[in-house]
C-alpha cells in the first residue's frame, strides 16, 4: 500500500505569467526547472469571490468608500491537515474587514498574531529552518503568501516580507512570504490617496483575499529569472508505527534561486518595471517512509 503526502506549510531568465503554473518533476534536468509548477498549482488571481453578495461586506464597502476590487487572489492548500486549514480560515477571519488609511502601514502579526492557542490557534505544520515540524498556528503563512500577491497585483508598497527557507507548493517560486511572530512580518502601505480594505474567506481548502480601494490599479506581470537551481534528496527510511507492507511518500520539491521582477502598465499607457529581488530556497527533500 502507497500513501501519498504533500506538506502545505505556514510557514524571485524566463519571463512566464503567473497563471502558468507545474509539478517538479525528480526527474527533469535543472534545463527543465519549472518556477510555476504548471498543470498542478491551482492557485492565482481570480475576480470571483465568494462574498461578493454577503451583506456584511457590501455595507462594509459603502461605509468605507472602497468601491473597487483592486486585486483578489486564491490559494488552493493541497491536502491540508485538519490544524493547518482550520488556522488559515481563523487568520482570516481575524484580518477581514480590516481598513488601512492612506500611508498607513498593515501589518498581518499585529492584526491577526499572537498565533497561540490563547487567540485559537491550532497544531499545524510549520518549517523551522530546513525540517518540518509542527506548532500552534501553523499554516497562516498561507495568508501572508496570498496577501503578498494581492499586494503586489494592487500596486501597494511592500514594507516587510521574507520567503521561506524551503518552496512551498501553494504558490510559484518568488511569489511567497513567510511570518514568524516576533521575528518576522508581513507589512505593506498604503500608498494610495484613499483608504483601501482587506476581506477574507477560507473555502474548505481555498484562501479567497480580496483588497477593496478606489485606485485602479496596473496589469501586473510576473518576471522570474531562475539563476540556479538545486535538485532535492531523496531520502528512504523506516517508520516502525506504520502498517505493514505500507510506504509513505512526501513528495519534494528542487530549490532554486529566483531574481524577479515585475512589469507594470497602467491604464494610460505608461509601463514601468520594479525589481523585487532574490529568493533563495533550500531543496524540500522527497521522503519515502517504509513500515518496518
Amino acid at each position: 500500500m502507497k500513501i501519498f503526502t504533500a506538506f502545505c506549510f505556514f510557514i524571485l531568465a524566463f519571463i512566464i505569467p503567473a497563471s502558468a503554473q507545474n509539478n517538479i518533476d525528480p526527474q527533469k534536468t535543472n534545463n527543465e526547472f519549472d518556477p510555476f509548477m504548471t498543470g498542478v498549482l491551482l492557485s492565482g488571481p481570480v475576480t470571483e469571490v465568494p462574498w461578493e453578495n454577503d451583506s456584511d461586506f457590501l455595507s462594509a464597502k459603502e461605509q468605507n468608500d472602497c468601491p473597487i476590487l483592486m486585486a483578489a487572489y486564491k490559494t488552493v492548500l493541497k491536502d491540508p491537515l485538519p490544524g493547518e486549514e482550520y488556522n488559515v480560515h481563523l487568520a482570516a477571519k481575524y484580518i477581514s474587514g480590516t481598513v488601512i488609511a492612506p500611508n498607513q502601514v498593515f501589518s498581518q502579526n499585529k492584526k491577526a498574531g499572537p498565533y497561540t492557542a490563547a487567540r485559537g490557534y491550532q497544531k499545524g505544520p510549520t518549517y523551522l529552518g530546513t525540517t518540518v515540524s509542527t506548532t500552534i498556528g501553523g499554516g497562516v503563512c498561507k495568508i501572508s503568501s496570498t496577501l503578498f500577491n494581492d499586494v503586489i497585483l494592487s500596486d501597494l508598497e511592500v514594507v516587510e516580507r521574507y520567503t521561506h527557507r524551503m518552496p512551498v507548493p501553494y504558490v510559484p517560486y518568488g511569489q511567497d512570504a513567510t511570518v514568524s511572530y516576533g521575528a518576522k512580518d508581513f507589512k505593506f502601505r498604503n500608498n494610495t490617496e484613499a483608504s483601501v480594505m482587506i476581506w477574507a474567506e477560507g473555502v474548505e481548502n481555498t484562501l479567497f483575499i480580496g483588497i477593496y480601494g478606489k485606485t485602479v490599479p496596473p496589469k501586473v506581470v510576473w518576471n522570474h529569472n531562475v539563476l540556479k537551481v538545486f535538485k532535492f534528496p531523496i531520502i528512504s527510511t523506516k517508520n516502525y508505527a506504520l502498517p505493514p507492507n505500507t510506504e509513505v511518500i512526501h513528495e519534494g520539491m528542487d530549490g532554486a534561486l529566483i531574481e524577479s521582477s515585475i512589469t507594470l502598465i497602467y491604464p494610460d499607457g505608461t509601463v514601468k518595471t520594479k525589481e523585487l529581488g532574490k529568493s533563495y530556497y533550500d531543496p524540500l527533500p522527497y521522503i519515502k517512509e517504509i513500515s518496518g
